[in-house]
């Protein structure tokens, strides 16, 4: 039908060029042979439509083979011939409307083959090649792209390596599996005194210092003289517990027969009061009996005033920051004595880590290599103003002496989880572009898999992870060279 269309307008063509220069001439000879062609072209022409619908029908209905832009350009030209022809023997109006249907039709098909060849291109040849075999086409077509799918997604991201490759990357291989785990959890800390086992030593009333009997970092016993210092509220009170003292002693040897009863009572309350007032300044009994001891020559007179504070329970002077001769006042710490047997561990744990420490919780201290138990005794509720952390209170046992107060150490605090959880060693994670986690899975020997993971907790230096069968074998270390290794194979090694 197509070799048919071509050859008519081919034909048709041939057929005006040779009627043109007679079609003149019987023109110039008679009116009666004008229109008698003239009614023979118009006849023809109409069969030439005919034959011209007929055969775009004919294409369109059964498009075995597309017409190239060479014969489409042939029918346009043959076309045009034509149009030029008619408009040689029409009418004027009757020309005119003839052209425009012409070209009408003619634009309608440029358009149509336009569409076909350029923007349903695809749906033209899928149309066309189910008229022709529609089962085995459109098998065809649909088997590309599921070929193309199926090689998508079968698209793995892995890396063969040989043992040679591994051993000079170091590239480690370890089975993981569900276990407890102890979480471990750093915190900085700082060796204190035992604040219920230290003791400061300060004059109860504004004083003068005499001399010293100890030292820093001496370690003194219980009733070790400390420091002499002198005092006049002390003289008062030494000279006014005498006067008390002398005045019971006589009411109780009259007794209730010379003396009233009110008389006995108001001079014991004296010589009470006088009494602990001394003891309230830190004089020892031994220094009160000698305030009132007899002695002839009443030489000691001048010692009054002068009083010696004694340690009060053992341990070193951790400071002594006065002078002889120094006046101090009352309450100032002159001295300050710890038993170091047993010290505070203060560590500051940050108020993000969400810790349960409760009393009786263990912990390692770390200080040069050396290694204390430590037993966790208070948790402070309170935020540090300066360094925004939590204190955690510990003691530790110092038998061998080896720390002191003002050392900073390393807390590492140990927990065990409540059940068995898959970990992984910190080296084994790799991030992807997206943020997403992976690890290197080893399918077979030397084989090696990007598999994406879920983060759990922190366990010291293993990560909680979700998402990996158990029993998996896994890159344990060496990970980032099996991720580069994927890479120069042209494939993400994220899996992305």
């Amino acid at each position: 039908m197509y070799k048919f269309y071509i050859s008519s307008l081919t034909m048709a063509a041939l057929f005006f060029r040779s009627s043109n220069i007679s079609f003149l001439a019987h023109i110039a000879i008679s009116p009666r042979v004008l229109i008698d062609l003239l009614n023979a072209k118009l006849l023809f022409v109409l069969v030439l439509l005919v034959v011209f619908s007929a055969s775009a029908l004919a294409v369109d209905i059964a498009p075995t083979a597309i017409p190239s832009s060479k014969s489409i350009t042939t029918s346009q030209s043959i076309t045009r011939h034509h149009t030029e022809d008619e408009q040689q023997v029409s009418h004027p109006l009757k020309q005119k409307e003839h052209v425009e249907d012409e070209v009408s039709s003619r634009h309608e098909d440029e358009a149509e083959i336009h569409s076909h060849q350029h923007g349903n291109a695809a749906q033209t040849l899928i149309g066309s090649v189910q008229s022709a075999k529609p089962n085995s086409s459109q098998d065809l077509i649909e088997n590309s792209l599921k070929g193309h799918g199926s090689a998508a997604a079968s698209h793995k991201e892995s890396v063969s390596l040989s043992p040679e490759k591994m051993a000079i990357a170091g590239i480690e291989v370890a089975e993981v599996s569900a276990k407890v785990f102890t979480n471990h959890v750093y915190a900085p800390g700082e060796i204190k005194a035992n604040g219920y086992k230290s003791y400061i030593v300060s004059p109860r009333t504004e004083s003068v210092v005499v001399s010293r009997h100890a030292t820093l970092g001496q370690h003194v016993e219980k009733g070790d003289a400390l420091v002499t210092l002198f005092s006049e509220s002390v003289v008062e009170a030494q000279a006014k517990y005498r006067v008390a003292y002398n005045d019971w002693q006589r009411n109780k040897k009259l007794g209730k027969a010379s003396v009233s009863e009110s008389q006995l009572l108001a001079a014991e309350t004296d010589y009470i009061s006088a009494y602990s007032r001394l003891k309230a300044f830190g004089l020892t009994e031994q220094a009160i009996a000698y305030v009132v001891k007899k002695n002839p020559s009443n030489n000691h007179l001048e010692e009054l005033g002068e009083y010696t504070l004694i340690a009060q329970r053992a341990g070193a002077v951790l400071s002594d920051d006065f002078y002889q001769g120094q006046r101090v006042s009352a309450g100032d710490a002159i001295m300050v004595l710890a038993d170091e047997s047993e010290l505070w561990v203060e560590a500051r744990v940050s108020p993000n880590k969400q810790l349960n420490l409760p009393k009786g919780t263990q912990a390692v201290i770390e200080m040069a290599k050396q290694f204390f138990l430590a037993t966790v005794i208070q948790e402070a509720h309170t935020i540090d103003p300066k360094t925004r952390t939590r204190i955690v209170r510990l003691v530790v046992k110092n038998d061998q002496d080896r720390l002191h107060p003002g050392m900073f150490v390393n807390v590492n605090f140990s927990f065990k989880t409540d059940t068995k959880v898959m970990a992984v060693p910190e080296s084994a994670l790799m991030r992807s572009s997206d943020g997403d986690w992976t690890v290197f899975v080893e399918d077979h020997p030397g084989e090696f898999t990007a598999v994406e993971i879920t983060l759990g907790r922190s366990l010291g230096e293993y990560r909680e992870i979700i998402g990996l069968a158990p029993d998996t074998r896994i890159v344990t270390q060496g990970a980032f060279f099996v991720a580069s290794e994927i890479a120069k194979g042209g494939f993400d090694p994220h899996n992305h």
